[in-house]
């Protein structure tokens, strides 16, 4: 049976990350957010400590660690006032590569993108036309034999595709099979390595895509961009089943972010309560500040439980799919309920940038969104566990 262990687990860790981030003030990220920049620094200083490398197994360079600890990376971040999301892709986009990848991908790939010399942070799969219903993508590749060596074209677009242009390489969904050719729609779908170096103006253009918060997200066209036959990852038509099963370990390592997002907006609604004066009293004394801000703790500790353990049943090897699914769902809802405690606590000033509380309440929006929006964890939770009728 898994295990779920109590009180701070991987000290060490944290209190080195926390060491990392304390170079990294709210004023560093006030400023990126101001000019929209990308976080190099902080992501460099990441890539030098190993973090970003947690999940890579040793023999390629990387850490080897559960998963557990890679979010604990990544929660520790976010209870610092950093915005990890700016490089989480890295720790989890590899796995498609990792555990999909030919031995050839794995030792060309692995080991650069480990120690930092190549990033991989994009991932090219939802559309503009088709949201979240992945198996009606329409970007579309063609297997072109050569003499010269044997070459996907790719035709599409993808949108709210993350850091594509601070990336090296991007993990790309498209249809090698029409839709209206396969038996399961899930089929005909694959998974191709791309090499932004080599293909950025040779078909393949990217656009930032402005956004409500820092988070560097682009439009990618492609248009007969071509990626040689070696860059398929797992299998012509396999893609579905290649991204699928990274999803649960996406979900456990976002929910951390929001976890540790519910920390700094607890802790800092908590002291702004204790410190400012009206009526002659603290605010924290009156139960409307105080009660909103309890509560957001109450539902961060419960979500932190549920997180743990759908680590545990991931690293164990067991099902966690409910588990995975319903922990994003709490985090993310936790880290929002604190949120909007912090802003409803600072009242006016939380609107004001000095005080970062507007940034990071904009920041912990998006997870109610993506990369799973909660109505979607609501309907897996209707039909795949509660056995009700498929909603859509």
């Amino acid at each position: 049976m898994a295990s779920i262990e109590l009180g701070e687990d991987y000290p060490e860790i944290r209190e080195s990350v926390r060491r990392i981030c304390a170079d990294f003030p709210n004023e560093y990220w006030r400023k990126l957010d101001e000019a929209e920049a990308y976080p190099k620094e902080f992501v460099d200083a990441l890539t030098k400590a190993g973090y970003l490398a947690a999940l890579i197994p040793e023999e390629y360079g990387g850490a080897g660690l559960p998963l557990r600890a890679a979010g604990v990376v990544l929660e520790e971040c976010h209870a610092a006032g950093c915005y990890a999301a700016a490089a989480h892709a890295q720790m989890y986009t590899m796995g498609s590569v990792l555990r999909h990848g030919s031995p050839a991908q794995k030792a060309k790939y692995l080991p650069g993108i480990a120690s930092g010399a190549l990033r991989l942070q994009a991932f090219g799969v939802t559309e503009p036309t088709t949201g979240t219903d992945t198996t009606k993508l329409k970007t579309r590749a063609v297997l072109v034999k050569s003499g010269a060596g044997d070459y996907y074209e790719i035709t599409g677009q993808k949108v709210w595709t993350s850091r594509a242009l601070h990336s090296d390489l991007m993990l790309l969904l498209a249809r090698t099979t029409p839709l209206a050719e396969v038996k399961k729609k899930t089929e005909g779908l694959s998974v191709f390595l791309v090499d932004i170096r080599e293909c950025l103006g040779k078909g393949l253009e990217i656009r930032p895509l402005k956004a409500m918060i820092n988070h560097h997200a682009t439009e990618v066209f492609m248009d007969g961009m071509r990626v040689p036959a070696a860059n398929l990852v797992g299998g012509e038509g396999k893609g579905f089943r290649c991204i699928l099963d990274g999803m649960n370990a996406e979900r456990i390592l976002v929910s951390h972010e929001s976890i540790g997002d519910a920390r700094w907006f607890v802790r800092t609604a908590s002291k702004y309560a204790c410190e400012r004066v009206v009526f002659d009293r603290p605010i924290g004394q009156n139960q409307g500040i105080q009660f909103p801000i309890a509560r957001a703790y109450a539902s961060m500790q419960a979500a932190e439980m549920m997180l743990r353990k759908a680590a545990a049943l991931f690293q164990a090897g067991l099902p966690c799919g409910e588990d995975a699914n319903i922990a994003k769902l709490l985090a993310s809802e936790a880290s929002w309920e604190a949120a909007e405690a912090c802003m409803q606590t600072y009242g006016g000033f939380g609107y004001a940038r000095e005080y970062h509380v507007e940034r990071r309440w904009r920041e912990a929006r998006i997870s109610r969104i993506a990369p799973i929006s909660t109505n979607l964890i609501l309907a897996y939770v209707g039909e795949h566990v509660l056995g009700m009728p498929r909603s859509y």
